[in-house]
Order: C-alpha cells, then sequence, then structure tokens
C-alpha cells in the first residue's frame, strides 16, 4: 500500500517502513505526525484518487530527528565588471518514517 502526501508544499510518494527528510516540523524527536493532505492512496490494482484530497485518509508518521541538509552555494559572477558575490544556504529538514496509511 503507498499514498501520495503533502508536506512543506512539496508532494511525496510513500508506503510504510519507509524514511524520508521533509521540510521541517514543529514537533519533537520521537513524536508521531499525522498527515491529513493525502491526494492519492494505492493498493495492488486499486487507486483510490481523490478531487483534490481523499477523504478520511491519513499517513502517520515518527519522527527521528532534525537536522540541515548540505550547503548549497550561490555565486553571482559578472565577467570583466569587477563583479563577484557569493552566497550559501542550508534548508532545515525533519527526517520522518512512516508508520501507517489508513484509507
Amino acid at each position: 500500500m503507498y499514498a501520495v502526501m503533502v508536506t512543506g508544499g512539496k508532494q511525496y510518494r510513500v508506503m510504510k517502513g519507509e524514511t524520508l527528510r521533509v521540510e521541517k516540523l514543529d514537533v519533537e524527536e520521537g513524536a508521531t505526525v499525522d498527515f491529513d493532505q493525502v491526494l492519492m492512496v494505492g493498493d495492488g490494482d486499486k487507486i483510490t484518487l481523490g478531487a483534490p484530497l481523499v477523504d478520511g485518509a491519513k499517513v502517520s508518521a515518527s519522527v527521528k530527528a532534525h537536522g540541515r541538509h548540505d550547503k548549497v552555494r550561490i555565486v553571482k559572477f559578472r565577467r570583466r565588471k569587477h563583479h563577484r558575490k557569493q552566497a550559501g544556504h542550508r534548508q532545515h529538514y525533519t527526517e520522518i518514517e512512516i508508520t501507517g496509511i489508513s484509507a
């Protein structure tokens, strides 16, 4: 069984037991989180699509850790103009493990 859920403005295809990194959630480590914005639930050949959300569908997950991704370098350079600008960015994330999918 799998589901397509929305969190942090992104869509994720998840299955039970899967670990993934999503945008930072304000939840303690070890706590459980329920995602109720489920767009699709699939179980073998049976697929349930929402319009836009599937009624009563929910994805449960436990929070494993919080952290920051690797640094992304931003460089702006204009040739022959004595202009060079550098910046960096590290996005915060929350690592979750999917514990259950209910439709």
